[in-house]
């Protein structure tokens, strides 16, 4: 059994405004290293034990990483940020 630092909780934020999130069994190093390319993918495909979730990398507005990947620096990146309010959704006019 693996413990949980060797598990990176994923959540992908879509357009329609729906969200889902996995544990994917890599540390955060592990994953950081393979971020890049996973972004620069059209689709990402991830195994589950029950079912394979495929999903287009074009409707992703946000990813959110946890533990956070603190090694990520150099330009376009921010650190020591604090939120402030949570990510509401505005009525549609």
């Amino acid at each position: 059994m693996q413990s949980a630092d060797s598990f990176t909780q994923v959540t992908f934020h879509y357009q329609s405004g729906e969200t889902e999130s996995f544990d994917i069994p890599q540390t955060p190093e592990a994953f950081q290293m393979q971020l890049d390319g996973l972004l620069n993918q059209d689709w990402l495909t991830l195994h589950l034990f029950d079912s394979t979730v495929v999903i287009h990398t074009a409707q992703v507005v946000k990813i959110e990483v946890k533990p956070p990947l603190l090694e990520i620096q150099g330009n376009g990146v921010l650190t020591d940020v604090q939120r402030v309010t949570p990510l509401t959704h505005g009525a549609k006019l």
